[in-house]
């Protein structure tokens, strides 16, 4: 964050000085609990909590009414934000690099942002935090930037048309790249088609000197060519930057040969699973967009560690029990991403095979498609040969339909503890253990709970 007075910020959103005019030099932000000296709480009216009725004590405040702290009012605290980051990324004209897609935008983040910290330095990168891309996630991580910031990576999430479009106008993008079009929100959204021309408002921000970075293996994606003036730049297994001889270790982590037309290079992920290749390409080309040799952006792709919890965590008992914690959110897209990867893992080598267990619960937004969706799921998980499954409370269990197809066990449980109870005495150490659902299922409960080491 560049200094302001709280004066210039309030010219600069169309607010009123309530209070000292003191200067702002920290980053905003919007919860109290976790407040940052000399910041800007920025007051949000939700459903349940009022904002302001936490303003005590905060240094500055943006808000909607006059608090006991100093405060710029605004009509909308979250529209106001907006344009502060605006004014602030303006004045410091950092490379901003874009990501959105229906799944896989915070892994690419994190692969990117890991990247560009090797190549160019850890103090010059700012990156979206966790996966706050929404209206206030993405102003926050722009008014984290300062004067030493080159690059900005930015992950966008939409649930409607507009939504990108908007945040674009907030963080201008350079370098932009749609990952796919899946069915993530896709009851909020009413169909494919309609997931797509929301993302594809991504690339239509980019400039004519711009980069759009596409998957060539999407074809709602690949066609989105024709909506961008920028210089278009593939990835996928027949693109401008592709990946080939791909094999995975004992415990899933993908090597492979990325390849483009500055040679082939290789390259070992330190994360779990096959769909973290796409991802690590996607990253890849971004990076080459933004001016890195593709042997350097190899070489740091090897080693990126994920920045973002549950995503893929991989843990292990003292016992040798293994725990994929994908707990972060779930699609029936990912769902099937995680499975391959837990059967995968779960194949091993010549020399050790792992029985698998699936502890799987309700995938959320999925609208009209919420039975299906979770009996498709259960049903790519008797496809691959899982084990065992078990499914978390009512609302997932449609996984259990599906999974009854194959010859795999399938147990329901009412909850996370039953779930939690059931593993922890029927897994061993000769097994692996996926968890995964929606967030608001909080099954990184039940995976720190399985890896808890047992007693005597």
């Amino acid at each position: 964050m560049i200094p302001l007075p709280l004066s210039v910020i309030a010219e600069v959103v169309g607010g009123t000085l309530h209070g000292t005019d003191v200067t702002v030099s920290a980053p905003a932000y919007v919860d109290s609990r976790t407040p940052l000296a000399d910041g800007l709480f920025v007051a949000v009216v939700g459903e349940r909590v009022d904002g302001h009725d936490y303003a005590d004590g905060a240094h500055a405040v943006l808000g909607s009414r006059a608090t006991t702290a100093p405060t710029v009012v605004v009509a909308d605290p979250v529209a106001a934000l907006g344009r502060l980051a605006r004014h602030v990324l303006d004045r410091l004209d950092p490379t901003v690099l874009a990501i959105t897609g229906s799944q896989g935008k915070t892994g690419t983040k994190d692969y990117l942002a890991a990247v560009l910290r090797t190549l160019a330095g850890e103090d010059v990168v700012v990156a979206t935090a966790a996966n706050n891309n929404n209206e206030l996630g993405v102003p926050l991580t722009v008014l984290r930037a300062d004067p030493g910031t080159r690059f900005l990576v930015v992950e966008m999430g939409a649930r409607g048309i507009g939504h990108i479009s908007y945040l674009c106008d907030i963080a201008p993008p350079a370098i932009a790249a749609v990952l796919n079009v899946g069915t993530a929100h896709v009851g909020e959204f009413g169909g494919q088609e309609q997931i797509a021309r929301a993302k594809g408002e991504l690339v239509e921000a980019l400039p004519a000197d711009g980069t759009a970075v596409l998957n060539a293996d999407d074809p709602l994606v690949a066609a989105m060519a024709v909506r961008t003036r920028a210089r278009v730049l593939t990835f996928g297994h027949a693109a401008d930057l592709h990946w080939r001889d791909v094999h995975l270790d004992a415990l899933g982590r993908p090597a492979f040969l990325l390849t483009g037309q500055e040679g082939a290079h290789a390259v070992q992920l330190l994360q779990a699973g096959l769909h973290q290749v796409p991802n690590a390409v996607a990253a890849a080309a971004m990076a080459t967009a933004a001016g890195f040799p593709l042997a350097d952006v190899a070489r740091a792709l090897g080693e990126a560690r994920s920045a973002s919890r549950w995503r893929m965590e991989i843990g292990e008992r003292s016992d040798g029990l293994v725990v994929v914690n994908d707990t972060y959110n779930a699609n029936p897209d990912s769902m099937r991403a995680a499975l391959e990867a837990l059967v995968a893992i779960g194949r091993g080598d010549d020399t050790r095979r792992r029985r698998t267990i699936a502890v799987l619960g309700e995938m959320r937004e999925l609208g009209d498609e919420h039975e299906a969706g979770h009996r498709a799921v259960g049903a790519d998980a008797a496809r691959l040969g899982v084990d065992i499954v078990v499914v978390v409370g009512p609302a997932a269990s449609g996984i259990a339909e599906g999974a009854r197809t194959g010859a795999g066990e399938v147990i329901v449980t009412a909850g996370r503890e039953e779930a939690t109870a059931w593993v922890r005495q029927n897994a061993g150490a000769e097994d692996v253990v996926l968890v995964k659902a929606s967030r608001g299922a909080a099954l990184e409960v039940v995976a720190a709970a399985i890896l808890e080491e047992t007693t005597a």
